[in-house]
């Protein structure tokens, strides 16, 4: 068996093509001998959970590799375009006659192809510039109200929540006296993770919830909780208040109305460049792990000479019975005179 890698120009699988295919070798249907022979069944058993075995590694790893290519078209585009909206904001403030509208053009730019960050990197990279591959790009974000601070003072208390409407499951956390932040942080990633939502522990001991952000609209918009008439006092289902975390590059914000907003907006584009080099860095270095763990995963290859094959062959052809006839069959199969007479023409 022989493992054929089809690459493209940028040294990995091309989207679309697979990294890696089972080529079954000619000598497994003409390999012969009475030890082969009484080793078929095994052999064969064994080259179909290989096979199995590749084609699941193969679409899982292929996944990642697109994942990253697309996602490093994306980011060296993004650089692209703000290393001209940098020059131009460069440009005018200096005072050098530039075309008209032209900041603001590669601002429109620049803007639209921060919008299209999701679809562009395959759902992997989040508005932080985090590239998550091969899990979805994540939003944080906090519950006004629940900070840590508040759960661990105050009297016993039971929170109900429900993500999706009154019809979907409730998910119960206790809440006690006396309970550590990992213990509070423990108890609320285990009650929300069968609703799509994780908890953390943010830097400043905050407490961070995060959804995959194709989820995101539908969390924040139906994200409720029920207390026990303390840390809510109505005691009733009711809407919470979400705040996602701000995103790295925000040009939405980004003013060209004066000099002092040309300054500030130009200071930002600079921030956004670092942030996008750091990506491409990390983006680059997944890159290339997933293509070492192709080299890593390819079975040895098993070279068998035309000679080895041609003697296989005639041993099998010449004894009676079953094993001759599926020799001499398969090696004819797909001949037609064309074909024969094309080869001749090659001697």
């Amino acid at each position: 068996m022989q493992i054929a890698q089809t690459s493209s120009s940028s040294g990995v699988a091309a989207k679309g093509a697979s990294t890696a295919r089972v080529v079954d070798d000619a000598s497994a249907a003409v390999s012969g001998g009475a030890s082969a022979r009484s080793d078929a069944p095994a052999a064969r058993s064994s080259t179909a959970s290989l096979q199995r075995g590749l084609s699941n590694w193969d679409h899982q790893l292929q996944g990642e590799i697109s994942n990253a290519q697309q996602t490093l078209d994306y980011l060296e585009r993004s650089s692209s375009q703000l290393q001209a909206l940098k020059s131009e904001l460069a440009a005018k403030l200096a005072a050098r006659q530039g075309r008209e509208g032209q900041v603001e053009a590669r601002v429109r730019q620049f803007s639209n192809t921060w919008r299209q960050r999701a679809s562009a990197s395959g759902g992997t990279l989040d508005a932080q510039l985090s590239y998550t591959s091969p899990q979805a790009a994540q939003q944080n974000f906090s519950i006004r109200g629940l900070t840590m601070a508040s759960l661990q003072e105050g009297p016993q208390e039971v929170l109900a929540f429900s993500v999706g409407g009154a019809n979907q499951a409730l998910r119960s956390v206790n809440i006690e006296p006396g309970l550590s932040q990992d213990e509070i942080v423990s108890r609320f990633d285990r009650a929300l993770m069968p609703s799509g939502i994780r908890v953390k522990q943010g830097e400043d001991g905050e407490l961070v919830f995060s959804t995959a952000e194709a989820s995101w609209a539908n969390v924040r918009d139906s994200l409720s909780v029920r207390g026990s008439g303390i840390r809510y006092p109505t005691g009733q289902m009711s809407r919470v208040r979400t705040d996602a975390e701000p995103a790295a590059i925000a040009p939405e914000e980004w003013n060209t109305s004066d000099v002092e907003a040309l300054r500030a907006t130009l200071q930002q584009v600079v921030q956004a460049l670092s942030h996008l080099q750091q990506a491409r860095s990390a983006v680059s270095l997944a890159l290339a792990q997933a293509t070492g763990r192709v080299a890593k995963a390819q079975p040895v290859q098993i070279s068998v000479s035309m000679d080895t094959l041609a003697e296989n062959f005639t041993e099998k052809a010449s004894q009676p019975g079953y094993e001759s006839l599926l020799a001499i069959s398969s090696a004819l199969v797909g001949i037609s005179r064309e074909r024969v007479v094309a080869l001749l023409g090659l001697r």
